[in-house]
């Protein structure tokens, strides 16, 4: 199936289903739906960090910091963590991704998606999606603050990891 032909899910501020649309019209007109980001570490700690391919509908060619994507329709958060992860890592067998906490992004542009963030280990070899990932490389925490003002990001997924960071200085 072409992703632009996913049915998703199309919710308000408060996260409630209005709606169901392809991703294509969603993208397309603006409209707010669901996604999961997954911050995966490997057993030394590093994190996962990848160049989005230059087909992806949005955000094409951009670093990140997580892996995800968006929720289907009728899919709960943690059934579309497990499931991106483990396509976008190409494993099988990982352990359920760990709920965080989730926040409403919206960049005043018509990118708007209540977005749940998952942290998660992955331990066995990634072989990731090359529709999906461009460049990958597990980085230790130094090199990617380094990193963060060297390359250009998708604005979602920064805003994912200041909120992130934020969330574990609280703890």
């Amino acid at each position: 199936m072409n992703p632009a032909d996913e049915i998703l899910d199309i919710v308000d501020e408060h996260d409630r289903v209005v709606a169901q649309f392809s991703r294509g019209e969603a993208y397309a007109r603006g409209l707010r739906h669901r996604c999961v980001f997954i911050e995966t570490r490997d057993a030394a700690g590093r994190l996962f960090v990848h160049r989005r391919t230059a087909t992806k509908l949005v955000f094409p060619s951009l670093y990140d910091l997580f892996v995800g994507g968006v929720v289907g329709a009728g899919e709960s958060y943690d059934e579309a963590a497990l499931r991106e992860a483990e396509e976008e890592l190409g494993v099988t067998g990982l352990s359920r991704p760990e709920f965080l906490f989730k926040f409403l992004y919206d960049d005043g542009a018509g990118n708007s998606w209540w977005s749940a963030v998952y942290e998660v280990r992955c331990e066995q070899p990634v072989r990731p999606q090359e529709e999906e990932v461009q460049w990958h490389a597990f980085l230790p925490e130094e090199e990617v603050e380094r990193r963060l003002r060297e390359w250009e990001w998708v604005p979602d997924g920064l805003a994912a990891y200041e909120r992130l960071r934020a969330f574990r200085a609280g703890r």
